[in-house]
């Protein structure tokens, strides 16, 4: 994990001895950089976020950054000259099982935090809620349209909907195109509901849908069991109002079975209603919305609390990532996880594609021989089912990394790893275990975003902290989801999607410290209630199961 104080400069060298130097602004042809060691002219136009060999690099050998292997020469690559997929390819260092376990750390001070709570819901298995969601939720995808008809039936009358934000604009534009004018633009309105809340201690109803619970393997509907009670478990949801065809490959009984061995003291209110034993479609549906309007009455009972930030479990992820994301972004949540597992909070941090590269730091960081051996053999599993089929963890960064700076995979998973900050690692979880322990876990998922956000929600995340360099509008369901900007100008550009720019750190004008501290703060007043991020006013609640075949 690296914290260095990045000044007023045009380039930045992360680890002391690294071959490769970041671009901080767009660097010309002929710029002499003289702050390593070395005069080194670059050889072509450097842009900002893209690096450069800072020495002569021969053909075959291997590329370090971040103090790791990145990656291994294609070519042979001039002093100056820029990095490319025309002269890189991936190449991550090997890891194996430490002698020892015995992980030291140099807990951050967070005396300033110890006393303070954040006003949270309180549930009667002891873990605490940011917010008070009600489920809607079907066993297999023939119940989607279901689940669509109670969305329209409900949300806009109790005023959960900001919908048709467009409607007035639209209006206005076919009369003009009638009466044959020219039609104004299409604008859009302030997010309101014109419907006061008859619930107003539900933040929302949250309906969920999904392709699975029917055919394929058992497996697959085993996992979406798992998955599903995570959410309906989870410390954010009030209740759940859960739809069954009947005869499905995820029965009814294999979900009971799933909520009791994550919460074996279950009392929220849950319906389960099956449509094979309904009369017709119509009464089904009326007895589905009046049990859901009589949860909703027992959940708006809940009332915010105060509680310890030692119940806080924040999940970490990035998407969208930019060549700064690893130096800024990543860095400030790598702190902020660290702040939490300090006062006996706890962080999770996924997408095991994302951690080629830097798997021998989070092993000689794990508690024990079994914990080290699941991370293991999780990530060797993964990554052959992945070349199985012909792909790799080679093939994990997108073109939007690559156009942005980020070359191979273990150049982009040595900057997400920086999410993880420094603490010891406490637990290994695979997709989608329930996250138990105070301290850091790493869970099992693709990098793909909303397949990773899902499953950090479904292992108990309150809050999701998520990073992006390119921008992305990623939500949740459950979890409310805080954007982070690795760079200023992307925090500016996508306001209505970014909640946190961190980009200040790339200019020099604030520590990776103090950023940190501020967005801990913002984790406070969002889990009170008092910071609504961006991703929920936009009502953006995405959320896909991983069926467990490739995906990265």
């Amino acid at each position: 994990m690296f914290y260095p104080e990045i000044k007023a400069s045009n380039t930045l060298q992360i680890e002391e001895g690294d071959d490769l130097i970041v671009a901080l602004n767009d660097l010309k042809a002929g710029t002499v950089i003289s702050e390593y060691g070395a005069s080194v002219t670059l050889q072509e136009d450097i842009p900002a976020k893209h690096k450069f060999a800072r020495r002569e690099i021969v053909q075959g050998e291997r590329v370090s950054m971040y103090g790791l292997t990145v990656g291994e020469a294609l070519v042979s690559i001039a002093a100056g000259q820029r990095i490319s997929i025309q002269n890189l390819k991936h190449k991550a260092e090997t890891a194996s099982l430490p002698e020892e376990f015995s992980p030291v750390w140099n807990a951050p001070d967070v005396t300033k935090w110890e006393n303070q709570t954040f006003m949270g819901y309180h549930r009667s298995d002891g873990k605490v809620g940011v917010a008070n969601y009600w489920l809607v939720i079907p066993l297999v995808f023939c119940e989607n349209r279901n689940i669509e008809v109670i969305r329209e039936a409900l949300t806009e009358r109790l005023g959960y909907s900001i919908k048709n934000r467009f409607s007035h604009s639209i209006d206005q534009w076919v009369k003009s195109y009638q009466s044959g004018e020219q039609p104004a633009p299409i604008t859009e309105a302030p997010p309101t509901s014109a419907v006061e809340k008859p619930f107003p201690h539900v933040d929302g109803i949250r309906f969920l849908t999904h392709e699975g619970g029917c055919g394929g393997p058992r497996e697959d509907a085993l996992m979406l069991a798992k998955l599903l009670a995570g959410y309906i478990t989870h410390p954010n949801v009030a209740g759940a109002t859960v739809l069954s065809l009947g005869c499905q490959n995820l029965q009814i009984s294999l979900l009971r079975e799933q909520i009791e061995a994550r919460s074996d003291q279950f009392d929220k209110p849950l319906f389960i209603l099956e449509q094979q034993q309904s009369r017709s479609e119509s009464a089904f549906l009326g007895t589905v919305i009046q049990q859901t309007l009589e949860g909703l009455a027992v959940a708006n009972k809940n009332r915010r609390k105060p509680a310890p930030l030692s119940k806080l479990l924040v999940g970490l992820e990035c998407g969208g990532s930019d060549g700064f994301s690893g130096i800024s972004a990543n860095p400030v949540l790598g702190r902020v996880s660290d702040m939490l597992a300090a006062l006996g909070g706890g962080s999770i941090l996924a997408e095991f594609p994302e951690l080629s590269g830097v798997e021998q730091n989070l092993l000689q960081r794990m508690p024990d021989c079994a914990t080290a051996e699941k991370f293991l053999q999780l990530m060797r599993d993964y990554e052959q089912a992945a070349k199985a089929v012909g792909s790799g963890f080679d093939a994990n960064p997108s073109p939007g990394n690559i156009k942005d700076g980020l070359i191979t995979d273990a150049m982009k998973s040595a900057g997400a790893a920086q999410k993880g900050g420094t603490s010891p690692v406490v637990d290994v979880l695979d997709y989608p275990e329930l996250a138990q322990k105070s301290g850091l876990h790493l869970l099992c998922t693709p990098g793909n975003d909303v397949e990773s956000t899902t499953a950090l929600a479904a292992s108990g995340a309150q809050l999701i902290l998520f990073t992006t360099g390119l921008g992305t509008p990623t939500g949740n369901p459950v979890a409310p989801v805080i954007k982070v900007s690795s760079n200023t100008s992307l925090a500016t550009r996508m306001a209505d999607l970014i909640d946190f720019d961190a980009g200040t750190v790339i200019q020099g004008n604030e520590s990776l410290e103090a950023a940190a501290d501020a967005l801990f703060e913002q984790v406070v007043t969002t889990a009170s209630g008092d910071y609504v991020p961006k991703a929920v006013r936009l009502e953006q609640h995405d959320f896909i199961p991983w069926k467990r075949g490739v995906s990265l």
